[in-house]
């Protein structure tokens, strides 16, 4: 690169997302954009990292699936046109001309399907258009591990382009180049719908291609380079899972340099907005849905899975625990074996150690809730809540009917179905009284051997 920069974060900045692909190769109903990576829409994905960079204006350029698009980005400030009928690269960023009146910044034009680029990696590419070259326009390249059949960048050292070329196109001394195109392209609003009036479809598809641009007579365009892996597209199941591979290694190595650790990194699944603190520990074969918080000094124990869950300093959680959307596990708490937690909170210290489940309720401080434990909070219609007190005791193989209210340093015996409120510090027992018959099994045996011999 060359020149001085003259970009600032105040000059303006405008985006057009190209999601007008039909992705037939996903097989699916749902707009080929709108599928997850890390529990998030791709596009979603795309427009967290753009809304980063404080963008003025954000275009989305839909095919088919208007309707799903139009859902998933509500709220986000979007213009959102079609593109009918679908002409190429180059007609679909056409189709921002309208939205983008009277704009004079600068535009990068992205793609929907291409939900990894960083946001340094898009300041980059603004911040070498507006070098003293003054360059048409950015376009961003990369290195494949293989090239196969990309369009290929001829650079100098300064990275100005003299020649795109397509690989059908190619000559075998231009197939040799390494540098390839990723698509993505940044260029001054003042220039791009002019330059986009002079491309032609002379070609076999008969489209007009963005790419087209950087060819035309005049001032030479530039290219910056970055990872492969920041590019990568998705097309089909096999390539949303690939790039799925990628965000979760890049999120495990993230987690790792900020002071968690992963004891088998390659089993943990991260979602887009999981947090962890310093020094928490991951086992092997976690999974983190959308929306969880894990404080400092946390453990998760092997087999776990979270989501919209709150876990607190030195908790510990698992193996094969299960906490849903709502859980809030307070500090030093422990959820232990396949235990699932529903909108409930455990208080400092509180445990349930093994198979139960906590559904709408609160737990105090201290309080333990033996092996078998459960909320009964549903009754078919409505749910209901149940209140334990700090320092209660449920008893194994014990149903607390909701709405119910264990009180403070109460116990609930073994075996019990609790359906009123119990007094802070009070034994609760509802189980029946316990009957012996005397020799009663052995003269049930000889009946019933009889019995069988008789039906033979």
């Amino acid at each position: 690169m060359t020149g001085v920069s003259e970009y600032s974060e105040t000059r303006p900045l405008a985006v057009i997302i190209l999601a007008a692909g039909q992705g037939t190769r996903m097989k699916s109903g749902l707009h080929k954009v709108l599928h997850t990576i890390a529990g998030r829409p791709m596009l979603l994905h795309l427009l967290a990292t753009v809304e980063a960079l404080g963008v003025e204006r954000k275009v989305i350029v839909v095919g088919a699936g208007r309707d799903q698009v139009e859902a998933a980005v509500g709220g986000h400030g979007v213009d959102i046109v079609v593109q009918a009928p679908q002409l190429g690269t180059g007609h679909a960023v056409a189709q921002a001309h309208d939205a983008l009146e009277g704009f004079a910044g600068d535009v990068l034009i992205l793609y929907g399907d291409v939900p990894l680029v960083r946001a340094e990696t898009m300041r980059a590419m603004i911040e070498r258009l507006n070098m003293g070259d003054a360059p048409r326009s950015v376009v961003l390249g990369f290195r494949p591990d293989d090239a196969a059949a990309y369009g290929r960048i001829i650079a100098d050292a300064q990275g100005l382009i003299g020649k795109m070329v397509e690989y059908k196109d190619a000559c075998a001394e231009e197939r040799a180049v390494t540098l390839c195109n990723s698509g993505l392209m940044a260029v001054r609003a003042t220039d791009l719908f002019i330059l986009l009036d002079q491309i032609g479809n002379d070609n076999a598809a008969g489209e007009y291609y963005l790419p087209d641009i950087v060819m035309l007579p005049g001032s030479q365009s530039a290219v910056i380079e970055t990872e492969a892996d920041e590019v990568a597209g998705v097309n089909s199941r096999v390539e949303l899972a690939s790039v799925e591979a990628r965000w979760q290694a890049r999120r495990r190595d993230e987690a790792m340099r900020e002071g968690a650790t992963l004891i088998a990194p390659e089993t943990v699944f991260f979602a887009h907005d999981t947090v962890l603190g310093r020094d928490v520990v991951v086992e092997p074969h976690v999974v983190f849905g959308p929306g969880v918080v894990i404080a400092d000094d946390v453990t998760i124990h092997s087999f776990s899975h979270l989501e919209g869950a709150v876990v607190h300093s030195g908790a510990q959680i698992g193996p094969y625990a299960r906490l849903r959307p709502g859980a809030d596990i307070g500090k030093k708490a422990r959820v232990g074996n396949f235990v699932e937690i529903k909108q409930a909170s455990l208080g400092e210290g509180a445990k349930a150690n093994h198979l139960s489940y906590i559904g709408d309720a609160s737990v105090g401080a201290g309080a333990n809730s033996g092996a078998g434990t459960i909320t009964c909070n549903y009754d078919g219609f409505l749910k209901y809540k149940t209140e334990i007190g700090a320092g209660a005791f449920i008893g194994s193989n014990s149903a607390l009917v909701a709405p119910v209210k264990i009180g403070d340093g109460a116990i609930v015996g073994a075996g019990s179905v609790v359906t009123q409120e119990v007094s802070a510090d009070a034994l609760a027992l509802t189980r029946a009284i316990q009957q012996e018959k005397p020799g009663w099994a052995k003269r049930f045996r000889d009946i019933m051997s009889t019995k069988k011999k008789a039906s033979k």
